[in-house]
């Protein structure tokens, strides 16, 4: 009795294993899938990018009529800024993305 009980975690321990693997192998024919469509870029075009985006966040200039805020007194009477908002929320993105559309070529498929 003993052998057959030895014997049945064994070949649950083994079932389990490849269980494991299956789902490992699962999951990286389902990141391929996902890839499938999407269009191929190459390294140096993402550190390109990523570069222009963060130029453009530490450079992006918003003036005030672009912001929306609230002030409110704290406990020892001083004036504080509650709250900070775009008035316009594309207006950021806007600026970021016209810093890439600047450094890149766009064409169109046909």
């Amino acid at each position: 009795m003993s052998e057959s009980k030895e014997l049945l975690e064994a070949t649950i321990k083994g079932l389990e294993e490849k269980l494991e693997s299956v789902k490992s192998d699962l999951g990286m024919k389902v990141r391929e899938l996902d890839d499938v469509n999407k269009p191929v870029m190459t390294s140096e075009m993402f550190e390109n990018i990523t570069d222009l985006v963060e130029d453009a966040v530490n450079n992006v200039y918003l003036s005030e009529d672009e912001l929306e805020y609230s002030m409110e007194f704290d406990y020892d009477n001083k004036v504080c800024l509650n709250d900070i908002s775009l008035n316009d929320p594309n207006a950021f993105s806007d600026k970021i993305m016209s810093e890439i559309d600047s450094h890149y070529k766009i064409v169109t498929k046909e």
